[in-house]
């Protein structure tokens, strides 16, 4: 059912040519990239690529999911033809890549945790609003990080 809302979305942003950007005022309402699961290697390590597509002004896909927490090499490619970078979060700290119109690069972080961490271009105001992604650690808290307090339901 989310799937189908997804695309339904997608194709309404695009009907109202919102998908690029307009020389008067922005060039995408949501950061609606979409959804891209990390790949694991043999030895344990994460992988995913990510493309700046041209005139989008949004990561893509914007969210990343990885199963559970680690290390993950991230590859951008910005086919757009403006600079951009990323600010991505490892453990507390940032990496940080410059990423030139037609160029592609490499960071490695390091999530040693489950939960949702913010990743996002810290230069220029791309429309306002900056480029945005987001790192979901699936997993549950180890034992020594729970809260003393009763069980929670779960769905």
């Amino acid at each position: 059912m989310a799937r189908a809302r997804e695309k339904q979305l997608s194709q309404v942003v695009s009907e109202l040519g919102l998908d690029k950007q307009n020389k008067g005022t922005i060039g995408r309402l949501l950061n609606h990239g979409g959804i891209g699961e990390a790949e694991e290697g043999a030895d344990g390590r994460m992988s995913i690529q990510i493309r700046l597509p041209e005139d989008e002004l949004t990561y893509s896909p914007s969210i990343t999911v990885m199963p559970h927490a680690g290390e993950l090499e991230i590859e951008f490619f910005n086919d757009d033809t403006n600079t951009h970078c990323a600010q991505v979060p490892s453990n507390g700290d940032y990496q940080w890549i410059w990423l030139p119109n037609g160029s592609r690069g490499k960071v490695n972080v390091t999530l040693d945790g489950p939960g949702y961490y913010w990743y996002g271009s810290n230069v220029g105001n791309d429309e306002g609003r900056g480029l945005m992604g987001a790192i979901v650690v699936l997993g549950d808290v180890p034992e020594e990080g729970k809260l003393d307090r009763p069980p929670q339901p779960r769905p």
